[in-house]
């Protein structure tokens, strides 16, 4: 049972020093990954140097580090705005326009994005002045916004997706590409149950129609910003270069295996990044100054991720060498009479309050690993699993009192953060756990 007591006393410390001492991730994954490493005895610095080798050359800490990049490049060169400007023609003239167009805003930022503070400020200081000024409360502006601020970790390529792959219990189940799809539904999925949401709150508390200064001609918006939609949809080139059946027509056709020969988490970024470049090159920055102020912004995030990635694998490792698989099998074989119904409220229940304290990753970092197998044992298939745990673990902008992003919006909306705490559990913290279940249980379609 050594490798057991190892996980246990890995989410012990991950949740001590990230909730009660207050020290970020990266740190805690760093001590977790040595605490874990001491249970190997005396082979414990043979065996975390393996790990941590492992760590560095792994496909999935590369494309952790590349899209914190890109998010970074493509968020300073005014693609948000411009992708926002779209979306308020669009939506605006109508009532709750600007709540609809802060929730989408809000998916779509967070497909590239991910962190839920950084939805916020981003989208936060554009959409809540907005909704303030079409008849919204400074709480309802404040409850939208914190209650979007978890999509992105639903979308793939977030710090939780990646972590959540690197888990010993789920890297042997699920290949590192083959959950892109899955995720990219389950995302549509939650942007949709925010939607449906946001027609609830508009009908609830008066959101009206956007202030007319706000909303610009559909023409003029999309002449200025459709070449942000091509960022976006860039994803999709390396998706059907990689599946069937473009996968096969394509390999037979240059007579190699295209998903076999560049890992589809090392062509996703690599292509986002080059057509954003060629779309964005008139806003890029210009000179070495301010080329150094943007290195000078991303790189503390890029060490804090590479970091958090490194230490994850390693402990990974380090926990499949000492045996976890074999180990917590007989402690799972319980819950396989459990219906997948019942283990998934249970494990939703157990992650969404776990989330409260911490954020997405630290909880898939914390408990991630003991979920997916709990979840697998009880017959759900291995990809709905991934995408449940994410859904639950998403709820970090709706969990009061230690939802971060939840206090960004109220202090961007200029209102006291615990007039929000019940408002933003009802709207969006049940929703977040019923919607994770409905998944778990095959009510809502995924790609497998």
């Amino acid at each position: 049972m050594n490798a057991v007591y190892a996980l246990g006393a890995f989410i012990a410390v991950i949740v001590l020093w990230n909730a009660v001492f207050k020290r970020n991730i990266g740190e805690a994954m760093v001590v977790g990954f040595l605490v874990t490493a001491a249970f190997a005895g005396t082979d414990a610095l043979a065996v975390g140097w393996q790990g941590l080798l492992d760590g560095l050359k792994s496909e999935i800490t590369f494309a952790a580090l590349a899209f914190v990049f890109v998010s970074e490049l493509l968020t300073c060169t005014g693609l948000v705005q411009r992708l926002v400007d779209i979306l308020s023609s669009l939506l605006g003239r109508r009532r709750g326009g600007s709540a609809y167009a802060a929730t989408v805003a809000a998916g779509l930022f967070g497909a590239v994005a991910h962190n839920g503070a950084a939805i916020v400020a981003t989208i936060g200081s554009i959409t809540i002045p907005w909704l303030k000024r079409s008849g919204a409360s400074g709480e309802t502006a404040a409850l939208v916004l914190s209650g979007n601020a978890g999509v992105g970790a639903t979308f793939p390529f977030s710090g939780a997706f990646f972590l959540l792959l690197a888990a010993p219990t789920v890297l042997p189940v699920l290949g590192t590409g083959g959950m892109v799809a899955t995720m990219f539904v389950t995302g549509a999925w939650m942007v949709l149950m925010r939607l449906i949401v946001a027609r609830l709150i508009v009908a609830r508390r008066g959101v009206g129609a956007m202030n007319p200064a706000d909303v610009h001609p559909v023409g003029r918006t999309f002449r200025a910003g459709w070449t942000s939609l091509l960022v976006l949809a860039s994803v999709a080139v390396p998706v059907l270069l990689t599946a069937p059946p473009t996968r096969d027509l394509v390999s037979a056709h240059v007579g190699v295996a295209v998903d076999k020969a560049i890992p589809m988490l090392v062509w996703l970024p690599v292509v986002m990044l080059l057509v954003g470049l060629l779309v964005e090159r008139r806003n890029l920055p210009n000179g070495r100054a301010q080329w150094w102020d943007l290195l000078g912004t991303v790189g503390p995030k890029l060490g804090l991720v590479g970091v958090t990635m490194i230490a994850a694998f390693a402990a990974s490792n380090v926990l499949t060498t000492l045996g976890l698989g074999a180990q917590l099998a007989p402690l799972l074989t319980g819950l396989t009479g459990l219906s997948p119904l019942v283990a998934a409220i249970v494990v939703g229940l157990v992650i969404v309050i776990v989330a409260g304290p911490l954020n997405t990753t630290s909880t898939v970092a914390a408990i991630g690993p003991v979920a997916f197998a709990a979840l697998t044992a009880a017959g759900i298939p291995p990809h709905v699993a991934f995408a449940a745990i994410l859904v639950w673990a998403s709820s970090e902008g709706c969990s009061p009192p230690g939802a971060a992003p939840l206090y960004v919006a109220a202090g961007i909306a200029g209102i006291n953060p615990v007039r929000v705490f019940l408002p933003v559990v009802l709207y969006y913290l049940l929703p977040t756990l019923l919607f994770g279940v409905l998944i778990a249980v095959g009510v809502l379609w995924l790609p497998s």
